[in-house]
């Protein structure tokens, strides 16, 4: 259906109209989904062909975007074959179709595909001018040297285009003010420009610095994140730099804590920020490109994330964990998976466990693997399967995988654990191995790399995410609650606000008594578990593991108290959906019943660690 309105302004004698509408279903590599109704149009001005995408609940928006309305989320991407199509990393032109994409298809609105590679001067020139920019000349001076304009993009069409639709008044998601003022000179009311990510590469920097300051593009880049003449080669920050980084994104996680949760996965302007920061890498061998960090600095940074999203913090933890799981596999596979960075994202599960068959050159696998963490941005998977007595482990391109829609939950809704599938699949040798050599201190990559971090047991990292990620979630918490004492009145009592109150001063105590308590035990868990790298191989002592595993329980169920506290005395408005504290009250709540915080068996285990009475279950699970 199409809707018209009389009302928008048309600067053109002939207006366009609408030639055809389809419906096309929309898949991007990395597995997210959309549906558009593409369609086509007569009469445009420049006689391109050129496409809208007409995305989510769009002619509801039309309907909406009078003056007390919101008006339809709009971008104009001007095609490029290099990087829509092969992925090119010199430009941003990929991911931000892809943002655009989900981020338009969530508020409803169009995307208008214009016909417009290399900025107006076509494809053969536009490559002609990389050849001038490996030589030294930024992208406008190449296109000048080319004897064309800097930018050629006429968007007329695209004002004929929402004209043909009804779109007098529009959002638009663009970092470029000339498509506003283009758009607003044509008759088009932006009432809002929304800005993109910044898909941030070792391969654009320089075109997207080259944008900020010769055509004013609304693109931070700040020199804390990279500098400004940043090249390939690996600038390590220190623990304190990258935790500065990681600071100034909460603010902005808190902002799309609600996206986050709507869309059940980390929005791309997020994953943009957090790859730009380096947060990906951290784990990483410094052979492959990677930080090198240790614990201290991967905790401190999951902690972090939670103050700002529970669900994001959840996801990055693992996916950074993962990075670190690669890089003890033996040379082949690293090869393979580190081939286009230091931070291959891989989603991992063994809940439960598949079932592989030998076969020449490898193994078939089949299954249905549940709580993927993370596979809504991963390329790879490590999938669990058991080979007769043999537990394996098996790396698998997530394009050979089934991905099912099943995450609908109460808590870490934005976390996007889906279920993966597969029935007989393939998986050579060299991607198969042994989970007894992979989880143990003296793994395939340990003899590779001599980062420290790779030479620890697996199961130190593994049960770190949920104690951290409660913790920051409880710190938080507390926040908010102090700044809702000072300002909220309280039914049937006598104060003009709660934090006059004898009985909630009590109350506040208490609770941040409790993340005190929490930060404390975490504290102590890290330490013993850091105090392990100095030791070659860094095994653990059945007490050593009992003490770390119980710190962790502990702060887990103390952070889950402060949460419990703040929430009964904060009133019934917090648990409005758009108040922090319900969904974080949600996302603790779940996070409780992850293995790593299930306090029955840690208290079990770690009674018997105490007490000298040895684990009665495997170390490496524990």
């Amino acid at each position: 259906m199409t809707v018209m309105s009389e009302t928008v302004a048309r600067p053109f004698e002939q207006p366009a109209t609408v030639r055809s509408q389809v419906t096309v279903p929309l898949r991007f590599p990395d597995g997210f989904a959309a549906t558009a109704e593409i369609m086509t149009f007569h009469g445009l001005a420049d006689g391109k062909e050129h496409l809208l995408l007409a995305l989510g609940e769009w002619e509801q928006t039309l309907l909406d975007q009078g003056p007390e309305g919101t008006a339809p989320l709009v971008r104009l991407h001007s095609e490029c074959l290099t990087g829509d199509v092969f992925g090119s990393e010199r430009c941003d032109c990929g991911p931000q179709l892809r943002e655009a994409v989900e981020e338009i298809a969530a508020v409803g609105g169009f995307l208008l595909y214009l016909r417009q590679e290399g900025r107006g001067i076509g494809l053969y020139s536009k490559l002609d001018a990389y050849a001038l920019q490996d030589n030294g000349l930024d992208t406008y001076e190449a296109n000048v040297a080319l004897g064309r304009g800097e930018d050629e993009r006429d968007y007329s069409a695209a004002a004929q285009m929402l004209g043909a639709l009804g779109a007098g008044r529009i959002r638009l998601l663009t970092n470029n003010p000339d498509k506003v003022g283009q758009l607003t000179d044509l008759g088009v009311d932006v009432s809002e420009q929304v800005p993109t990510g910044v898909h941030l590469s070792a391969a654009n920097h320089r075109y997207l610095a080259a944008k900020r300051s010769h055509t004013a593009h609304t693109i931070e880049l700040p020199a804390e994140i990279l500098p400004a003449d940043f090249l390939p080669a690996v600038i390590i920050p220190s623990h304190d730099e990258l935790l500065s980084r990681v600071d100034a994104l909460v603010p902005r996680l808190r902002d799309r804590a609600a996206e986050t949760e709507e869309i059940r996965r980390i929005p791309e302007a997020t994953m943009a920020e957090l790859k730009a920061a380096g947060v990906f890498q951290m784990l990483a061998p410094k052979a492959v490109g990677g930080f090198g960090m240790g614990l201290e600095t991967y905790v401190e940074v999951v902690r972090r994330l939670a103050q700002g999203c529970v669900s994001t913090a959840w996801s990055v933890g693992h996916l950074v964990e993962h990075v670190w799981m690669l890089a003890r596999w033996p040379q082949e596979a690293q090869d393979e998976v580190f081939a286009n960075g230091p931070a291959p994202l891989a989603a991992a599960t063994g809940a439960p466990p598949g079932k592989a068959e030998k076969v020449p050159g490898g193994y078939t696998v089949s299954g249905r693997w549940s709580f993927a963490s993370g596979i809504m941005h991963s390329e790879w998977a490590l999938l669990a399967v058991q080979h007769g007595e043999v537990r394996l482990q098996c790396l698998v391109p997530v394009s050979d995988l089934d991905l099912l829609d099943v995450w609908h939950t109460a808590g870490l809704r934005g976390t996007g654990s889906n279920d993966l599938r597969a029935e007989n699949l393939f998986v050579p040798a060299h991607r198969a191995l042994e989970w007894n050599l992979l989880a143990v201190a003296d793994n395939p990559g340990s003899r590779i790399h001599p980062d420290p971090s790779i030479h620890t047991p697996m199961a130190t990292f593994l049960n770190m995410v949920a104690p951290a990620a409660a913790l920051g979630a409880a710190e938080h918490a507390i926040e908010v609650f102090q700044d809702l004492m000072m300002v909220r009145k309280v039914k049937q009592t006598t104060q003009a606000r709660q934090a006059d109150s004898p009985l909630a001063q009590a109350r506040f105590s208490q609770a941040y008594g409790q993340v005190a308590t929490a930060r404390l035990h975490w504290q102590e868990a890290v330490r013993v578990v850091a105090a392990s790298f100095d030791r070659r191989p860094a095994a653990f002592t059945d007490e050593e593991r009992a003490r770390y595993r119980l710190s962790l329980g502990l702060s887990g169920a103390a952070s889950a108290e402060a949460v419990r506290l703040i929430l009964t005395g904060s009133g019934g408005s917090v648990h409005r959906l758009t108040h922090p504290l319900q969904r974080i009250q949600r996302d603790v709540n779940v996070l409780l019943n992850h293995a790593s915080l299930t306090m029955d068996p840690i208290l079990e285990q770690a009674g018997r660690g105490l007490l000298d009475l040895g684990l009665s279950i495997p170390a490496e699970q524990f």
